[in-house]
């Protein structure tokens, strides 16, 4: 193991030294298209759009290939084409059978989906992971690092066999199939703990065995990721996690923003503990950070092929869902600072498929993204058009100002005294909280992070905000009855329809307290 990652630091400090040629975005592009359409020129899928013709416009083929296919939802894709591959069925949007579907983690809707993994995409996957590593030359991170073990706090990596196909998480797919040198020296909780399909009984074979690893990073979903630390440091009675392993020096977190539990994290470390973060989903590992305080960066040349769309009203409604035939931009065309939802062509055969995620480019030379929300997981009941990137910053500076931690929250809307409201529910683990504080510091940090939101509050369209404070276990407590605790499980930032009816019915059946006024009050 020493030996290893002596190797792996000192391959890391010589590839530095070395400037590699880099290609330009486009060229990347164009070339990860032109392979996508050749491997599925064959499919049922490329013969019924006519990948070949499309092919034989050597010099627009691009041009030709966004004005052929039309752009795919989930729902659309797979009622189309993905069932068929979960019967079975051979080359339908991919050449060969599918062997693998990763269960979606879900947030507001009910069911999962089921997102094709082939092989091709486990080997992008790894090649992601691979220059991911590569990248981590341009941190500051101690050689020690790379001799100890990789703690990986994921979906079960156990899968289910349902007739023509497995299907599980995504997490556990990759790490089903990560390299067996991984695996074997340095992978942890270990294939034995990582195949316990219960997220509890996981958890504690995790918590007991702590003490007995090494543990130099550590991958996974903040809120579960805090929540394995802090039983950690509990149960073996430690002042904090560093004295458990106190090689800790990386975490590398993605699936939601990390700024709501930065000051959560920091009860945790004793030392400077490096923050990473990826873009990785149930369809496939998209980027990474490279530098220090530098955005996600893209990678381009792993079997993806990207395209923007900007996400205003004009290309998507009131509920999120994308109008006909958006405009769409390459990745050469984009303007920094302005939020764009993803669409995505990939090797597990998702042809122009919406993603969901809304995402602003930070350095568009660099080709570096900030996630900031999800299309269907905003507020614009007036023209506020508040964002989860507006969300989370509200959300840390009320924790950062009034010191309590805030681990979850949700948001709705809702029609007030002729206008409009939003309506707050914020997690936290303070015996006391004073309401009016939480709504003031919220209230005031979006008036300065979003103009939008600013003007009608001033205008009274959006008449009111209310906040209601319940514990921070009560969003666990409700994802753990929904069958979503664990692993890459993500709470909802934005409640609507029948997904706020379910949430507040199960407050009202369990009769959880909630602080709802302007005075100081205990929740019981």
């Amino acid at each position: 193991m020493a030996l290893l990652g002596n190797l792996i630091a000192r391959s890391l400090q010589v590839r530095k030294q070395f400037k590699l040629p880099v290609a330009a975005p486009q060229t990347y592009q164009r070339h990860a298209l032109r392979q996508l359409l050749e491997r599925g020129q064959y499919t049922a899928f490329g013969k019924f759009y006519g990948f070949r013709e499309i092919l034989s416009e050597e010099v627009d083929f691009i041009k030709a290939y966004r004005q052929t296919v039309p752009m795919y939802t989930y729902d659309e894709m797979h009622k189309q084409w993905w069932y068929r591959c979960r019967k079975g069925e051979e080359n339908v949007s991919w050449p060969g059978k599918i062997k693998y579907f990763a269960l979606s983690s879900g947030t507001s809707e009910s069911a999962s989906k089921h997102i094709p993994v082939t092989q091709d995409m486990i080997k992008s996957i790894k090649n992601v992971g691979f220059k991911q590593l590569y990248s981590m030359a341009n941190f500051q991170i101690p050689s020690v690092v790379f001799e100890k073990g990789i703690l990986m706090l994921g979906g079960t990596t156990s899968l289910f066999e349902k007739g023509e196909y497995y299907e599980g998480d995504m997490s556990g797919i990759s790490a089903k199939n990560m390299p067996r040198w991984i695996s074997s020296l340095r992978y942890k909780p270990g294939q034995k703990i990582s195949k316990q399909p219960n997220w509890e009984e996981r958890i504690s074979l995790i918590v007991e065995k702590a003490p007995t690893w090494d543990v130099g990073i550590v991958c996974g979903v903040p809120a579960w990721v805090q929540i394995v630390l802090e039983r950690v440091v509990k149960h073996h009675g430690a002042k904090n996690i560093h004295d458990i392993w106190p090689n800790l020096h990386v975490y590398i977190h993605g699936g939601v923003s990390i700024e709501p539990y930065r000051e959560s994290f920091k009860k945790l470390w004793a030392e400077p503990v490096i923050f990473i973060e990826t873009y990785m989903a149930s369809e496939g590992s998209f980027g990474f950070q490279a530098r220090p305080d530098g955005g996600i960066k893209l990678v381009l040349n792993s079997g993806v092929f990207f395209e923007f769309i900007p996400f205003t009203a004009a290309n998507f409604d009131e509920e999120g869902n994308p109008r006909p035939n958006p405009t769409t931009y390459l990745v050469e065309e984009v303007q920094q600072d302005v939020e764009y939802a993803v669409m995505i062509t990939t090797c597990s055969g998702a042809w122009r498929y919406i993603i969901g995620d809304v995402i602003r480019f930070t350095d568009v030379k660099e080709y570096e993204i900030a996630i900031v929300g999800r299309t269907k997981q905003f507020l614009s009941l007036c023209g506020e058009h508040m964002s989860i990137d507006n969300m989370n910053k509200a959300i840390e500076t009320v924790a950062r100002e009034l010191k309590i931690t805030i681990n979850e929250f949700t948001v709705s809307g809702l029609k007030y005294d002729g206008m409009f409201a939003h309506k707050w529910y914020i997690g936290y683990d303070t015996n006391t909280v004073d309401t009016a504080a939480v709504r003031k510091v919220l209230d005031d940090t979006l008036c300065v992070v979003n103009d939008d939101y600013a003007v009608e509050r001033k205008s009274a369209a959006l008449k009111e905000v209310f906040v209601e404070m319940i514990p921070n276990h009560v969003f666990y407590d409700y994802m753990r009855e929904k069958g979503k605790e664990g692993a890459m499980n993500k709470f909802p930032r934005v409640l609507r329809g029948n997904a706020l009816k379910e949430w507040e019915e199960y407050l009202l059946a369990n009769k959880i307290t909630v602080v709802n006024d302007s005075s100081s009050l205990t929740v019981k």
